[in-house]
């Protein structure tokens, strides 16, 4: 149970009960962070366009695959049992091999991921440190291999599951199901 409830389809506003009809749809069920921020209108609502606006911006990005691997790994990282549920559960409709994530501890010697992946993960790893810890050449490294708008988009993903992550793990919000074995809440899209 989380440290507040969220707000109920009863308790909320119009625009709320908007953004809880799209999620249902796209998602099977109201994430538990969008219900727990929706006791803050104005915010859950710019952050649900934010959400849009960088999925939008990422969408025709080579590396997304790439990208979603180190969101999941700083998941991981910051035991936020809710973004490992739901990045699980984005991965297997996005068509990813869902089963290296089983491996996820042990990328950097895993054959399971290529040369790419490591380094990109070892930098997510880098990142979502405390204190961050990223070093210089890593980011040279990544810029040659990436180049500098992938590494920049990489970053910010990066950056942005540290704060999904740490707002979730505050209010204590967990797994809630959207992949359990080979079942999975959420309609393929």
């Amino acid at each position: 149970m989380t440290r507040i409830n969220g707000v109920s389809r009863k308790e909320a506003g119009p625009l709320v009960k908007a953004l809880y009809w799209f999620a249902r749809r796209e998602f099977g069920a109201v994430p538990e962070p969008v219900a727990v921020m929706a006791h803050h209108p104005a915010l859950v609502v710019a952050s649900a366009r934010h959400e849009l606006a960088v999925k939008k911006a990422v969408k025709t990005s080579a590396h997304g695959p790439l990208f979603e691997l180190c969101v999941y790994r700083t998941a991981v990282r910051l035991g936020c049992s809710w973004c490992v549920d739901f990045g699980a559960m984005l991965m297997k409709h996005g068509g990813l091999d869902i089963e290296r994530l089983k491996h996820i501890d042990s990328y950097a010697t895993s054959p399971l991921f290529t040369d790419l992946e490591r380094k990109a993960l070892a930098y997510a790893d880098a990142m979502t440190g405390t204190p961050v810890s990223v070093p210089a050449g890593q980011v040279a490294e990544l810029e040659d291999l990436l180049g500098r708008k992938e590494l920049v988009a990489l970053t910010y993903q990066i950056a942005l599951e540290n704060q999904r992550a740490r707002f979730n793990s505050a209010f204590e919000i967990k797994d809630q199901g959207f992949t359990s074995g080979d079942a999975c809440r959420a309609p393929a899209h």
